[in-house]
């Protein structure tokens, strides 16, 4: 084995046990790119960083969809700034931003947009709807029925809308950020399990804590908060969901992706026989595919050109969350999603 060209991989991977032979990927020239590609998110974070205090985890986690190309699912209490970090991004981004706010009148012509019937030219015109922007805000999706949410849904699925009989495509980048609130009420349409499914994070947020919320209400109280500037364009932004596919994913790191996602399906094959009453259904290859993109993106904002098993960790829970059923003894017991992924993660080996 030489060890010249062994060298700068062995750096990069020393404390990862990986290795293998360079002669198809050159890791370095990877890392080069990626670190220069990825320089503007510092630039965005800052700038978001004027408007939104404390929130790292959903900054971050909006980014993650941005890069990837999917969708976020934010479960949260009101007046969490959700509507101000997704607000917040498009301007920092220099991107269109739409807020739908789902009620259970809503109509999926509401959503997508109409045909107009114009009695001067005796003809139709087409009215787009809120759907066609870069950032679309869609807010406490589980209060529209069914045939709204499944719009949006398809929309977000197919990233075009048909209108009478024309067919557009939506903007892009396309960033759907839709939110439910935890509390059951009254009224509400659930999310059905296939429909969860599409999006690529669930993303849970808690209350600030108390020294982010002195900050919060103090700048409040000033009225005084900085203008967002736009410190990105939306090419830069699909660049970088172009680079994003080049970050490396070795082949120890998609086994233990897989891993995870097969222990959701079959834990007895991993040792975790005792989970298998308390999982109704597995992920699907939706799980594997998002959790290996989820990965490779925070890689990127990390700014590195590989994934280590570090960036699985912090991204597993929200790309699980939604896709592991738990069954009624799982309830009865107060275990949750999260418990089960917990349970996986620290029994699965980690490459």
């Amino acid at each position: 084995m030489h060890h010249s060209n062994k060298h700068t991989i062995f750096e990069l991977f020393k404390n990862q046990k990986m290795m293998e032979d360079t002669s198809t990927i050159d890791i370095k020239s990877i890392n080069e790119k990626i670190e220069k590609e990825s320089a503007f998110v510092d630039l965005l974070t800052l700038e978001m960083n004027k408007v939104i205090v404390g929130q790292k985890h959903m900054v971050e986690r909006l980014l993650i969809g941005l890069l990837g190309q999917g969708h976020i699912l934010l479960e949260g209490v009101p007046g969490l700034a959700k509507t101000l970090a997704i607000n917040t991004l498009s301007q920092a981004v220099d991107g269109s931003f739409s807020r739908i706010q789902f009620t259970p009148d809503l109509l999926p012509a509401d959503v997508t947009g109409t045909l107009i019937y114009n009695m001067k030219q005796n003809d139709f015109s087409i009215k787009k709807g809120p759907i066609f922007a870069n950032f679309v805000l869609a807010d406490e999706i589980n209060r529209a029925p069914a045939k709204v949410q499944s719009a949006l849904l398809e929309a977000m699925q197919e990233k075009q809308v048909t209108i009478g009989d024309d067919t557009f495509k939506l903007d892009k980048p396309f960033l759907v950020m839709a939110t439910q609130n935890p509390v059951e009420q009254e009224g509400t349409y659930p999310l059905p399990e296939a429909q969860v499914d599409r999006f690529m994070l669930k993303t849970v947020i808690d209350y600030p804590k108390i020294e982010e919320e002195q900050l919060i209400v103090r700048a409040n109280l000033k009225g005084a908060f900085e203008k967002v500037n736009p410190v990105v364009s939306l090419q830069q932004i699909l660049n970088a969901q172009k680079a994003v596919r080049e970050v490396y994913m070795d082949e120890k790191i998609e086994k233990y992706i897989l891993d995870i996602i097969f222990a959701t399906r079959y834990p007895e094959k991993y040792k975790l026989a005792d989970l298998k009453p308390l999982i109704s259904f597995g992920a699907s290859p939706r799980g594997s595919i998002n959790l290996a993109t989820a990965a490779k993106c925070y890689a990127f904002i990390k700014r590195r050109g590989y994934v280590i098993p570090e960036d699985v960790r912090a991204v597993v829970y929200d790309v699980l969350r939604h896709r592991i059923g738990i069954t009624y003894e799982a309830e009865a017991e107060n275990v949750t999603s999260v418990d089960i992924i917990n349970k996986i993660v620290n029994e699965i080996e980690v490459p």
